[in-house]
């Protein structure tokens, strides 16, 4: 027998923003100069969900040409169900990449209206953890100088961890540990990302190199489609440093294959089908006894990550900062090197500016 639809989706939208940065930015793979986020709200008894990705501005079109009918008159207090829906509809268009983006962000919003429906801080929804989640200062461009690399690491400090890019210059990245280890000094810890710049075995030959300025943290080393490389660095980096990825998987079949190749699992909730799978995450690592790190998307992170029992940490990227401050009010600031989701403010605790 069907159930009574409790709270009916009204209205679906999505937007592309696209902010400009400074300047051109960049890591060892990829250079960048602005920032697009796509921002989807669903409308449903007088509440508005909220939620995004960061990707191209087709993401949006794709929302509102596939996702927005079939989330309509859905059930707003069952996200799980309009996400299989999303996923069923988006089979011939394309499940990874834009689709998954797309899913994501409107998944997210379907969690913080739900929340928002029923007056409570979205990670309570999800039932917490942890009260608060610590996060790590991630930047550390290689298109700083070293006078901006210091200044910026020495702002995250506090955090207790940070993460520099490697791999576009590698013969010119010990000095700019130097750099980094001088910034933040001998206790905190220092982590570099690669995105994917190197063979296996040069990995491991500069994994060697990192180490000497305590790099406890090596994220990509290979490609993240590399599943042999990754399984070869872990097994032969040094002593105390995690290999980690996960950042570019679009669904949970990428990621369970991912846990037997890393130390430290990653997933971005914008990306890999939004909190309905992310939360599945949590049981792969837990079966693998594997911390998790959130990959970026820190407003969101905070929530989902309160409510997952092996949640390590989460990324606080600069660009995502920058980008969720311009565009929502409410956004969460750290405490003692942690983001704690407020249980005075329902859903997400965000509105757009």
């Amino acid at each position: 027998m069907a159930t009574a639809v409790v709270e009916a989706v009204e209205r679906v939208s999505a937007h592309a923003h696209t902010i400009q940065l400074d300047e051109q930015e960049s890591d060892a793979t990829l250079a960048w100069d602005s920032l697009t986020c796509i921002v989807v709200q669903v409308a449903a008894g007088g509440e508005n969900g909220l939620g995004y990705t960061y990707g191209d501005e087709s993401v949006a079109s794709f929302v509102e040409s596939k996702l927005a009918g079939v989330l309509h008159g859905t059930d707003a207090l069952h996200p799980q169900t309009a996400w299989a829906a999303m996923r069923e509809a988006i089979r011939n268009a394309g499940r990874p990449g834009v689709g998954a983006m797309a899913v994501s962000a409107a998944d997210v919003a379907l969690w913080d209206l739900k929340a928002k429906l029923l007056g409570v801080c979205l990670a309570d929804l999800l039932g917490r953890f942890h009260e608060r989640v610590p996060v790590y200062g991630s930047g550390g461009f290689t298109s700083l100088s070293e006078r901006e690399l210091s200044e910026q690491l020495s702002g995250w400090r506090d955090l207790g961890r940070v993460k520099i890019k490697v791999g576009r210059d590698p013969e010119g990245d010990p000095a700019r540990l130097g750099v980094a280890r001088e910034a933040i000094g001998d206790d905190v810890e220092l982590m570099v990302d690669a995105n994917g710049a190197f063979t296996p075995n040069a990995a491991l030959g500069w994994a060697e190199r990192y180490a000497d300025f305590g790099v406890g943290y090596f994220e990509e080393p290979v490609s993240s489609d590399n599943r042999e490389g990754l399984r070869r660095v872990r097994d032969g980096a040094p002593a105390g440093m995690a290999i980690a990825a996960g950042e570019y998987a679009w669904d949970l079949p990428e990621l369970h294959e991912l846990v037997g190749c890393v130390d430290v699992l990653q997933a971005d909730v914008t990306r890999c089908g939004g909190i309905t799978n992310l939360l599945r995450v949590d049981g792969l690592c837990k079966a693998r006894a594997l911390p998790f790190s959130a990959h970026c998307a820190p407003q969101v992170s905070a929530h989902v990550c309160a409510a997952m029992e092996c949640a390590a940490h989460i990324e606080y990227f600069a660009d995502h900062v920058r980008a969720e401050r311009h565009l929502f009010e409410g956004t969460l600031e750290p405490e003692d090197g942690a983001l704690r989701p407020d249980r005075s403010r329902p859903g997400l605790g965000i509105e757009p500016r």
